[in-house]
């Protein structure tokens, strides 16, 4: 029994050896044997450079991954850009709200609001 385990340990171990250093033209093995570079754990979508991001965007963003969680490079590139077109979109909503409230004022009667319609102004002394 002890010599059928050891045989067979043997002949396995060689198959693995033969299948990792080049024994085969089938997938996953290069021309020129041995098994194929894996490809770079690269991010399935990224975000796009040319217009704001948006939900489905967000959602269809995959951050590659490292030893350890998600690369922290990636990582800190995705939440810069998040946090800059926050800001972004802050400042103009910002801008928009002034803007409103300005038209606002001014459709409900501006500087003269407590004068009287037939009351002319006073005239400094």
């Amino acid at each position: 029994m002890f010599w059928f385990l050891l045989i067979a340990l043997v002949v396995v171990v060689t198959a693995v050896a033969l299948a990792v250093v080049g024994g085969g033209d089938g997938p996953g093995h290069t021309a020129t044997g041995g098994l194929a570079d894996a490809p770079p754990d690269l991010a399935e979508a990224w975000l796009p450079p040319d217009r704001p991001v948006n939900r489905a965007d967000l959602e269809a963003l995959r951050l590659p991954m490292a030893v350890r969680g998600y690369r922290m490079a990636d990582v800190d590139d995705v939440l810069d850009r998040l946090g800059a077109e926050l800001a972004e979109r802050d400042a103009r909503i910002a801008e928009l709200e002034a803007s409103l409230a300005g038209e606002q004022a001014a459709a409900m009667g501006g500087p003269d609001l407590f004068e009287k319609p037939g009351d002319a102004p006073e005239e400094p002394r």
